[in-house]
């Protein structure tokens, strides 16, 4: 009997935010875990913010790209602003000829500019709450 263990893309609570490091190249199993993970995360901690890091991120494909935007909208759709960090050149290059755009989602170079942008959209969401 052999049994198959799906590697985990760990997910970290910083706060009222989640982050996402993915750190190893994805497979469709293991895109479709992290989809799960994060969605009962979300729900679980009520995080309000998802910084997604692909720097390590080399190649995607059609599903992989798909999978990272519907990510994404899941994020949104549970209240959860999300910021995506760390896109390679090719990777860009790769989303654009695959017609992958990532609607709704902040963008930016570096992790740390990422909690710049989650903390300060946070920031202005309380502003209006008042």
């Amino acid at each position: 009997m052999t049994t198959h263990t799906i590697e985990r893309i760990p997910i970290l609570r910083l706060g009222s935010f989640l982050l996402v490091s993915i750190q190893i190249e994805m497979d469709d199993r293991i895109a479709l875990q992290l989809q799960e993970d994060l969605t009962a995360l979300i729900e679980k901690t009520g995080a309000r913010g998802v910084l997604i890091d692909i720097s390590s991120l080399e190649i995607v494909d059609s599903f992989i790209g798909r999978m990272i935007g519907n990510i994404s909208a899941m994020s949104q759709i549970l209240n959860a602003n999300t910021v995506i960090v760390g896109i390679q050149p090719s990777v860009a290059i790769t989303l654009v000829e695959l017609g992958i755009t990532f609607a709704d989602v902040r963008t930016a170079l570096t992790v740390e500019r990422g909690m710049e942008i989650l903390t300060g959209v946070e920031d202005s969401e309380k502003v209006g709450d008042e």
